[in-house]
């Protein structure tokens, strides 16, 4: 008898409570814009704003306040301090600028204004980090532009593989490549270009009705953007490894798409008379013994690493843990329930059919 963790006959009515999911959405997304806003904002870690970083190991435990106070030196400007691990012995020391940029200096500096505090207990400096502000741009510039072309790719991959358009999407991509490089010879920050692109790749699928596109990338920038107003709430920095898990977030949770769209292209082929939320409903329920297990296994090996992985992947798997229950939801809730607002069955069914080449004289007519 073999064993099943999820009856493969569930009849869920997934679509009927997306309103349910639509309202939860948009107030954690206004919660998140709020944060952004007027709370926290997004603290951008030395990788993007430029600074040094500092991990220090003291012999004995220190209080923060402690710490904090025996830094405020002029020597070492905009002082942060972050206490990790357990024990209370280890921190990291952030600076948001350096006037000099010598490593060596910045160590002395350190090691000279914590002996001068704490006599008493010495400190070993275990790690440290100059990133200047040219350099931070870039990495941001950088940064952006990844998340950029992953979305578009991703919405020319989709358009390809369920509305057999490849024609459509190859030109949508050329055209937004072709403008957003003009972009780069104007003074308009690399944010705004990424997000007015974004902009021009949903309208543009929108007009083509690309719709299976369109689903996609709406629920990636979802995933995306509740991701970071959580992160914002959380107060949590922004630095290379949070960008490495959205990223890593983004082809997750485009997976978990690409898995429901796939059944529901075969159930669009099999049962054609059926309206679209049954067959979007079907799909979801074949689909969600694969779909628990996927996202079951992430987030207890992600939760593993949050809980025992110390410190410096900490916000990797925090942010991570946020990304896998987002992006299952999404999957659902957002990307397919796109396709049941802006189309039909037949309009579906139709879309997926290759038009006919005749041969020539294949019925007598040259």
């Amino acid at each position: 008898m073999g064993f099943a963790f999820i009856k493969h006959d569930t009849h869920i009515d997934f679509i009927g409570k997306r309103h349910w999911a639509y309202g939860l959405s948009i107030l954690i997304l206004l919660a998140g814009l709020a944060s952004v806003l007027w709370g926290n904002g997004l603290r951008l870690g030395i990788d993007f704003a430029g600074g040094v970083i500092v991990q220090v190991q003291f012999a004995q435990p220190v209080e923060d306040e402690a710490l904090k106070k025996s830094l405020n030196v002029p020597e070492l400007p905009g002082i942060s301090t972050q206490r990790f691990g357990e024990g209370g012995r280890d921190y990291l020391l952030r600076f948001s600028s350096s006037e000099t940029g010598d490593a060596s200096l910045l160590r002395t500096n350190v090691l000279k204004a914590l002996a001068q505090a704490f006599p008493d207990n010495p400190a070993e400096i275990q790690r440290l980090e100059v990133v200047g502000p040219k350099v931070g741009d870039d990495l941001t510039n950088k940064a952006l532009s990844a998340l950029y072309y992953a979305v578009l790719l991703i919405a020319v991959y989709i358009s390809g593989r369920f509305e057999q358009r490849w024609m459509a999407a190859a030109i949508m991509a050329a055209a937004l490549w072709g403008g957003m490089y003009l972009f780069s010879f104007t003074p308009v920050s690399m944010g705004w270009q990424v997000l007015i692109a974004l902009a021009i790749t949903l309208m543009v699928c929108f007009v083509l009705k690309l719709n299976f596109a369109l689903g996609a990338v709406v629920g990636l920038l979802h995933d995306v953007f509740i991701t970071l107003g959580l992160l914002s709430i959380l107060d949590v920095e922004i630095d290379l490894n949070v960008m490495a898990a959205i990223l890593t977030i983004v082809g997750y949770s485009l997976n978990d798409t690409i898995i429901v769209y796939d059944r529901l292209r075969e159930n669009l082929r099999a049962r054609p008379e059926l309206d679209l939320a049954s067959l979007i409903n079907r799909s979801v329920n074949q689909t969600l013994s694969r779909t628990i297990l996927t996202s079951g296994t992430t987030f207890v090996a992600t939760l593993s690493l949050f809980l025992l992985g110390g410190g410096v992947i900490h916000d990797f798997a925090l942010t991570m843990l946020i990304g896998v229950v987002v992006g299952t939801a999404s999957s659902i809730y957002v990307s397919s329930a796109i396709l049941l607002a802006l189309g039909d069955t037949d309009f579906y069914v139709r879309a997926q059919e290759k038009e006919k080449y005749e041969r020539p004289g294949e019925h007598g007519i040259v």
